[in-house]
């Protein structure tokens, strides 16, 4: 290890390893620098190890179940959990960005992979997947996962928690042990069917359903450092065997369980590539918004912060290589990365121990997992559905303005009913609209040498009660960009109609668009072809540069733009008194034609 690395150490009571300094943007470090490279020194071996080995096994145990639970909720087979737990597991760890992050298979994706499997079987599956996995790795190398963490809070809300309602519908059958051979996939016709067929409710699997339940929420306060869901399955899998319940098992339900996992290449029909593009393209978006998510909790955790673009390569990696056997997609797991930290994992070793002790319980004990009953793995993902409802987050977003109730509500059903693609693209097509709307209406244009001007804010300007005559004064506050430039455009026609100089001042523009500037343009052509002389004042200096390029300091003259209002009452005050009055229009001719034939040479 260098010294440089070593004079970065820190180390603290509950070993937090050590830092690197932040990488540059132009730094190849901002794009791809695994956190465990920077984690790994002589003190760590001695000091740090011990304890993430032990986090690590925690982590595994307490994943064992979940993994079964959303592969079997996801329509595949128990096994692809594991294998995903394992492989994308160690992967996202090993490559990672983030030093506690684990990763795996998560509630989210239980919608999206039913829905594929349903339309495209399990090689679709596969082949999304991989695909999936290289647009992850396109989002990291062109550093877009800064840009990922824009999206409103109330898009994240409206789709979790329009996923967790129908995580918790897709359990309904099994919950209440209903004797349905197939349920439709759209959620009012399923809610229909359960309604329909309410009569054929099993005791036995509504039993095990509320004992999985009730073991789970109680283990909190009884054995709050044993996983609940796991002491739920090895309960309920007892009593199903002892006392011979009719019940279904992971057994019935997939009676070829597979014992192993080998490397084995999808078949992919490059004809038909193009039609995975779209489900390919959804989880990939969704991978990336929860493994961010995840990340920036545990930051907040450890008091770190990750690198969000190796973090998007690690999961594209991840999704690449973990279908090769078997796997389905993967992502950063908030609740396992939480549970990491709260045991004292503070480096991705961690992580990287939790898939090897999974593979470990997969070798000695996974044949038992046929013997796990459905109505149980139901019970556990109405747990998890319900924690990850962010139901008092929904109910305060409701509280809200009615633009935040409209995206929400807008994501939340279209998530349910729709298509979660769907929803994101609309959420954030409504959450730009609307944001877009708030910021046009922070824009004014005003006159600030006359009294009451339209849109006049008078705590915003000086006193211009000593402009020189034939001066008229307005102000430009806020964006100067598409929403707003029409409104801009019929108040800038009207400016300075008894007046031959207008001055305009732009301190508070802090951009203009390409609408913008043809609109301003417009308005200083109207205003030149009236005879007025045009003056810019306080144009900030990103606002200037967008002035050059599309040729409106060109038009104006750079003697006519200044950086300061007293720069520019200063120039006003070297004109003759008549060139600011309405019977001298002919002195403005020639000094606009003056200007013009300067600009054409």
């Amino acid at each position: 290890m260098t010294d440089s690395v070593r004079a970065y150490f820190k180390h603290s009571g509950d070993f937090r390893g050590h830092q690197l300094p932040p990488p540059s943007e132009s730094s190849w470090r901002d794009v791809f620098y695994p956190k465990l490279f920077s984690v790994l020194n002589r003190r760590y071996w001695s000091e740090g190890l011990a304890r993430d080995v032990m986090a690590g096994v925690i982590v595994g145990i307490v994943a064992l179940p979940l993994a079964i639970a959303f592969a079997v909720a996801s329509g595949v087979t128990p096994d692809k959990g594991l294998i995903t737990a394992i492989v994308a597991g160690f992967l996202i760890s090993f490559l990672g960005g983030s030093r506690v992050q684990i990763g795996g298979p998560t509630g989210a994706f239980i919608v999206i992979v039913y829905g594929i499997v349903r339309q495209y079987g399990t090689a679709g599956l596969l082949v999304s997947t991989m695909l999936a996995g290289l647009f992850l790795i396109g989002f990291g190398l062109l550093r877009l996962g800064s840009i990922l963490k824009f999206i409103p809070y109330t898009v994240i809300v409206g789709f979790t928690s329009g996923i967790a309602v129908t995580i918790f519908s897709t359990q309904i059958k099994d919950a209440l042990g209903l004797p349905l051979a197939e349920v439709p996939e759209q959620f009012i016709a399923k809610w229909g069917v359960y309604l329909a067929n309410i009569g054929g409710m099993g005791i036995w699997p509504l039993f095990i359903t509320l004992a999985t339940i009730g073991i789970i929420l109680g283990g909190k306060y009884y054995f709050p450092r044993l996983p609940g869901s796991l002491v739920a399955i090895i309960i309920t899998t007892t009593l199903v065997w002892l006392f011979s319940l009719p019940v279904d098992t992971i057994g019935s339900r997939f009676p070829d369980l597979p014992s192993s996992f080998t490397l084995a290449w999808p078949t992919i029909d490059l004809s038909d590539l193009g039609e995975y593009i779209r489900p390919a393209f959804t989880i990939a978006i969704l991978a990336a918004i929860e493994s961010l998510l995840s990340a920036v909790v545990a930051d907040g955790m450890i008091s770190d912060e990750h690198h969000s673009n190796t973090e998007l390569i690690a999961q594209g990696v991840a999704n690449l290589f973990s279908p090769l056997f078997g796997g389905i997609p993967a992502t950063g797991a908030i609740a396992r990365t939480v549970t990491n930290v709260k045991s004292g994992g503070r480096t991705p070793v961690a992580g990287m121990v939790h898939a090897a002790t999974l593979l470990l319980i997969t070798l000695a004990f996974g044949a038992y997992a046929a013997m796990i009953p459905m109505a149980c793995l139901a019970g556990v993902l109405i747990v998890i559905s319900y924690n990850m409802s962010e139901w008092r987050s929904f109910l305060s977003i409701l509280r809200a303005p009615l633009y935040e109730i409209v995206v929400l509500l807008a994501t939340f059903f279209l998530t349910i009913l729709v298509d979660l693609t769907l929803a994101i693209e609309i959420g954030m097509i409504l959450a730009a609209f609307l944001f877009i709307r708030r910021m046009a209406k922070l824009g004014t244009v005003f006159s600030a040498s006359v009294p009451g001007g339209a849109g006049r804010n008078d705590s915003a300007v000086e006193n211009y009660s000593r402009l020189p005559t034939g001066v008229d004064v307005f102000e430009i506050s806020g964006p100067f960009f598409f929403a707003a430039a029409r409104k801009y455009q019929q108040v800038l026609q009207n400016l300075g109609t008894d007046s031959l100089v207008v001055i305009i001042r732009m301190r508070h523009v802090p951009f203009v668009d390409e609408t913008g500037v043809r609109v301003f343009r417009d308005a200083i052509n109207f205003m030149h072809q009236s005879k007025r002389m045009v003056l810019l004042s306080g144009v900030q200096p990103p606002v200037l540069h967008d002035l050059k390029r599309f040729g409106i300091v060109k038009l104006l003259g750079d003697d006519h733009i200044f950086t300061s209002f007293d720069a520019a009452m200063a120039f006003v005050k070297t004109l003759p008194e008549d060139a600011r009055t309405t019977s001298s229009r002919s002195h403005m001719t020639a000094r606009l034609r003056q200007n013009k034939v300067k600009d054409e040479v």
